[in-house]
C-alpha cells in the first residue's frame, strides 16, 4: 500500500481554519459561499486552506469587529486583487481599522434606558442623536462610545440648542482632523511599508505600531485641545485688561 502524500504544514482543514480565526465552521463555509475567501486547495477528497485564506478570513473578522456590515466587508474584499499576498492583506487590515474603536451595540429603548440608568424622553433621545451619542437603527438604538458624554450633557443647565451647535462645531473640526491624520498615516507610515519587502512578522508589527499610534494620537488630540482652550482663555482675559 502506498503511503499517503504529505500535506503542507501551512495548510489547514476547514475545522482548523475556523479554530485559528476564532469563528465556526458553519460561518466559515458561509463566508466562502459569498466569495470572501478563494476556493480551497484540494488533495484527494480533502479541502485545505492556506495562509492567504486565513488572512482574508481574518480581514473579514477585523472589519466586522470594527463595525463594518457583512455587505461592506464584501465590497472591501471585492476591491482587493485575488492574488494579494498575506502581507498586503495585513496592510489592508491596518489601513481600514486603524482609527476604529469597538463596534457599537444596538439596544431596544428599554435596554438603552437601563444602560443609561434613567428614563429617556423623546427630547432626550433627540438631543442624544444630535450629539452623536446614539443613532436610530432597525428595531432599536445604536449606542456610540460617546453615550456617557451625551448623558452627562442632558442635565447641564444650558440651552439644548447651544449643545447642538457645539457638537456640530466639534464634528466639523474632528472630521477635518481625522482626514488629515489618516492621510499622514497612509503616506508616511503605510505606503513606505508597502514599497518594502516584508514578511508576515513585519505585517504583525505594523498592526501593533498602528494600534499604538491610534492610542497616542487620540491622547494627543485631547491634550492639544486643552492647551488650545487654555490659550484662548488667556488671550480673552488679557484683552479685557
Amino acid at each position: 500500500m502506498s503511503a499517503a502524500p504529505e500535506v503542507d504544514p501551512d495548510l489547514l482543514t476547514i475545522d482548523e481554519l475556523a479554530a485559528a480565526v476564532g469563528t465556526t465552521v458553519r460561518t466559515t463555509r458561509y463566508y466562502a459561499s459569498l466569495g470572501l475567501v478563494p476556493p480551497p486547495v484540494r488533495q484527494g477528497r480533502i479541502a485545505y486552506y492556506g495562509p492567504v485564506h486565513r488572512a482574508r478570513l481574518e480581514l473579514v473578522r477585523a472589519l466586522q469587529d470594527h463595525g463594518f456590515t457583512l455587505q461592506a466587508a464584501e465590497r472591501v474584499l471585492g476591491s482587493i486583487p485575488v492574488d494579494a499576498s498575506v502581507e498586503e492583506l495585513a496592510l489592508q487590515r491596518a489601513m481600514l481599522t486603524s482609527w476604529s474603536s469597538e463596534p457599537p451595540e444596538v439596544l431596544t429603548r428599554r435596554a438603552l434606558e437601563a444602560k443609561a440608568g434613567r428614563r429617556l424622553s423623546a427630547a432626550d433621545l433627540e438631543l442624544l442623536t444630535r450629539l452623536g451619542a446614539v443613532e436610530q437603527a432597525d428595531g432599536g438604538w445604536r449606542v456610540m462610545a460617546s453615550l456617557p458624554v451625551g448623558l452627562g450633557l442632558l442635565d447641564v443647565d444650558v440651552p439644548r440648542e447651544s449643545l447642538g451647535l457645539a457638537e456640530a462645531a466639534i464634528r466639523r473640526h474632528m472630521e477635518a482632523l481625522a482626514d488629515e491624520l489618516t492621510t499622514i498615516l497612509h503616506e508616511q507610515v503605510l505606503e513606505p511599508y508597502r514599497r518594502e519587502s516584508t514578511s508576515p512578522d513585519d505585517a504583525r508589527r505594523l498592526e501593533e505600531t498602528v494600534s499604538t499610534l491610534r492610542r497616542l494620537t487620540l491622547e494627543a488630540v485631547v491634550h492639544g485641545f486643552q492647551r488650545a482652550a487654555n490659550a484662548v482663555i488667556t488671550r480673552s482675559l488679557a484683552a479685557r485688561d
